[in-house]
């Protein structure tokens, strides 16, 4: 019987989750449409920006050499170790200044001071430091997720209602018991977000990895597709970034959707 209602239950959530990839792709079929129309009505030239016919066509060939599968390998492992390592350090790191004022006003500054350095200034001092191997590229992710994520972090636990604290602390709940029923929940809409936006810059970071002298990834197609003047790989290369940045950033709401569920959200009660 709970089988049956679980098993019933899902098939509207698929139905529901299914016609919102449908609708989520609207916008860009009908901008690359209404180019490709533009395009062979001559109202463009196509030669700086490809249409979607040429760019599709470009895909299909690297898809069918097996170059795209390599490079999306390389640059998926890739963001995927950053993050790995990013999105640690940031949670740790973040759950500390969040927790004790004085470890905030001791590490927040500078840690806001470096979060301004831009991402190709980091390159020269990697490449010395772990030379111009995967260390380094995955050492500039890491720094490009971190980020974000501490200061998620750091800001959900900072900013947790004192009230509901007190409340744990009227039923006289423990450390553990107050962090696991209380706190933990508190932050986590807070922190999933932090962890969508840390993967998201792990993404644009790995290009800028990917151009210390790589000879795979997504990354590297661009800047071939730059230097041999292919804009129609280079065309290609972003699309590929775009779809499966998107594919990474649904698997993690995915994956966190069970640490929400307690929520009864307006945009919960929207998907019901």
């Amino acid at each position: 019987m709970s089988l049956a209602v679980a098993s019933s239950s899902e098939a509207p959530r698929a139905r529901r989750g299914a016609v919102g990839w449908a609708l989520g792709l609207i916008v860009p079929a009908t901008l690359a449409l209404a180019y490709e129309a533009a395009f062979r009505a001559g109202a463009v030239q196509g030669r700086l920006l490809p249409p979607p016919s040429v760019v599709l066509a470009t895909l299909w060939s690297l898809a069918r050499s097996g170059e795209l599968a390599t490079h999306a390998l390389a640059t998926l492992a890739r963001v995927g170790l950053g993050f790995v390592f990013g999105a640690g350090a940031g949670v740790l790191v973040g759950a500390l200044t969040g927790a004790s004022a004085t470890a905030r006003k001791l590490l927040d500054p500078t840690l806001q001071a470096l979060r301004a350095v831009p991402s190709l200034a980091w390159v020269p001092l990697f490449i010395l430091w772990f030379g111009i191997f995967e260390s380094s590229k995955i050492a500039l992710i890491a720094v490009g997720v971190f980020f974000p994520v501490y200061l998620g972090v750091m800001g959900a636990i900072a900013g947790v209602d004192r009230k509901i604290v007190e409340v744990g602390r009227v039923f006289r709940l423990g450390r553990a018991e107050l962090a696991r029923r209380i706190l933990l929940p508190a932050i986590l809409p807070d922190a999933v977000i932090a962890l969508r936006s840390g993967l998201g810059l792990g993404f644009m970071f790995v290009v800028a990895a990917e151009i210390m002298g790589a000879s795979e990834g997504l990354g590297y197609l661009l800047v071939d597709g730059q230097q041999l003047g292919k804009a129609d790989q280079i065309a290609a290369a972003i699309i590929a970034f775009a779809v499966l940045g998107k594919l990474c950033d649904a698997a993690l709401v995915i994956a966190t959707r069970p640490l929400l569920r307690w929520r009864d959200s307006h945009a919960r009660a929207e998907e019901a």
